[in-house]
């Protein structure tokens, strides 16, 4: 049961923080799973992938649950939604195989060097300024297929690439987050998909995985965070997020050192 209540407790944070910014909340789960199931003894060649796809697959919960409350707020560009998702569809299960092919420790280091990037991103407040409009049904295609793949490969939801990107396009801020939980959607369905698919025929496995996800962990996490994230979605549209902001990137930081030293060890 303690493992129980820790995968609650993941799912209830990463779940809040899902709503707040816009991401799918992989870039907390990944790291936490993959603290709790070394500590259950699972395959040490495969504990990442499991990381990976039970993230992927809480994210479909995440961010039903997150795009649902910011749709209320008016706040998803649906029209976005619908011209990106052709390239995150298709990028998600170009990721997931990816992922399948790199060694452990190769996978877990690009994961931690991602999460510094993240939270150097939202410390330093790196936003780019509206300087275009978003791209035709070509370049947001591309877009989807980029931000699908490296989502897929590190197991987020996408907020992280589409936010700023979306910005960039001239979408307000409070717009890009809620298009970005909405997006965050397909992107879990391709990714949860191709790690599924990928670790079908896996040997030495825990008992309850379908492929790379551990359903266990699975369904405490979404149990909790589809309770957390609208109160998180409400957050953003009534408080000041910025203090937050910053605490969730030192979050980031500490989670990606442990991991490296993990790694390193």
């Amino acid at each position: 049961m303690e493992w129980y209540l820790g995968y609650l407790v993941l799912g209830a944070v990463a779940g809040f923080l899902a709503g707040m910014f816009g991401v799918g909340g992989g870039l907390i789960l990944v790291p936490v799973l993959l603290f709790l199931f070394d500590a259950q003894h699972f395959a040490t060649g495969h504990v990442m992938l499991l990381a990976l796809g039970t993230s992927m697959a809480a994210i479909l919960f995440t961010s039903f649950s997150s795009m649902r409350a910011h749709h209320s707020h008016g706040a998803v560009n649906w029209r976005v939604v619908r011209n990106i998702t052709p390239g995150i569809l298709i990028g998600t299960g170009i990721g997931a195989s990816i992922a399948a092919s790199i060694p452990t420790h190769g996978l877990a280091i690009f994961f931690a060097l991602f999460v510094y990037a993240v939270a150097a991103q939202i410390l330093l407040d790196m936003r780019p300024k509206a300087a275009r409009q978003l791209p035709g049904a070509a370049g947001m295609t591309l877009t989807g297929m980029i931000t699908g793949c490296l989502s897929s490969l590190v197991s987020i939801g996408g907020g992280s690439i589409v936010v700023p990107f979306l910005v960039w396009c001239n979408i307000s801020l409070r717009n890009a987050i809620g298009t970005s939980a909405a997006i965050g959607f397909p992107v879990a369905i391709g990714g949860t998909i191709g790690y599924v698919v990928t670790g079908m025929n896996i040997s030495w496995l825990p008992p309850y995985s379908l492929g790379y996800v551990y359903l266990p962990a699975l369904v405490w996490i979404a149990l909790a965070s589809m309770i957390t994230a609208p109160l998180g979605a409400k957050a953003t549209h009534r408080m000041k997020t910025g203090l937050l902001r910053k605490l969730f990137a030192l979050l980031l930081l500490i989670l990606a050192t442990k991991l490296l030293f993990k790694v390193i060890a």
